[in-house]
């Protein structure tokens, strides 16, 4: 009896992989479902930032909560080294942002901002980028120029979040989370209009490392947008993974390439 729950629950999971890992069409849509989930999530999230936590709100967390908690274990069940697992960024931000959902209705708006760092989730699953570059040509053209974007807009948001939780109410004009997306803003683009002004030293730190990461971020976009655009086409020869979207031969090796165009059949 024990052998055969045994087997059965290695079915279960193995089904529980490939909807995770698999190649099928079923997977993929099922990938892109939990893409539209993190997008439509945190969209939520923006809209409701700076609202008073009514009851409403709460019980919306809470669904939210639900199926981030589901996806979360369904992730470290199929895991074959759960400890490492559990050390990935991406899964220590679901458990920040499991522990926001739950603990904002008894520590405040400040913290609920954390929920926003569910944004770290945004296209960064590699089996997801295998999805879009094989079925959005558009993805395959400009990819690094909108990964360059997701992460700027993700470092905004995770960035609000935290100066709102760790200086909101104890710096000078730093009180709604507007107050923190605004400083967050003119601090990265270097602005700095003055009106809100870090005084404490674990603040200024703050703001120096806004600044130092956001200018790295925003000189990665400029030269995604600037530099002309790759494809990614891996060369069978040499390996070489970027090629010209109308290249005919490999700029490595010389191998004639075969590069899916719109105008192909």
């Amino acid at each position: 009896m024990l052998a055969h729950m045994s087997s059965s629950d290695r079915s279960i999971r193995d089904r529980v992989r490939l909807l995770y890992e698999g190649r099928s069409k079923r997977a993929t849509r099922f990938r892109y479902g939990l893409l539209i989930f993190d997008a439509v999530t945190i969209v939520f999230f923006l809209a409701t930032a700076t609202l008073p936590l009514s009851p409403a709100l709460i019980a919306a967390d809470a669904g939210v909560a639900a199926i981030i908690l589901a996806d979360f274990a369904c992730r470290l069940w199929i895991s074959e080294n759960r400890l490492r697992h559990l050390r990935q960024i991406y899964v220590i931000v679901d458990v920040l942002v499991l522990a926001s959902l739950i603990a904002a209705p008894f520590l405040g708006q400040g913290w609920a901002a954390l929920r926003l760092l569910r944004a770290l989730r945004l296209v960064h699953s590699y089996h997801l980028l295998k999805d879009l570059r094989r079925d959005v040509r558009i993805f395959r053209l400009y990819e690094d120029a909108i990964l360059a974007t997701v992460n700027l807009l993700v470092f905004i948001f995770a960035m609000t979040a935290l100066v709102l939780v760790l200086r909101g109410g104890q710096e000078p004009g730093l009180e709604t989370y507007v107050d923190a997306l605004y400083f967050t803003v003119t601090t990265l683009t270097t602005t700095g209009y003055g009106d809100i002004l870090m005084t404490t030293g674990t603040g200024r730190l703050l703001a120096v490392g806004i600044m130092l990461a956001g200018v790295g971020l925003f000189l990665r976009l400029a030269r995604a947008i600037f530099v002309p655009a790759k494809v990614r086409h891996k060369c069978q020869d040499c390996g070489l993974l970027k090629q010209d979207p109308d290249a005919i031969h490999c700029k490595h090796c010389g191998r004639e390439l075969k590069i899916e165009t719109e105008g192909a059949d």
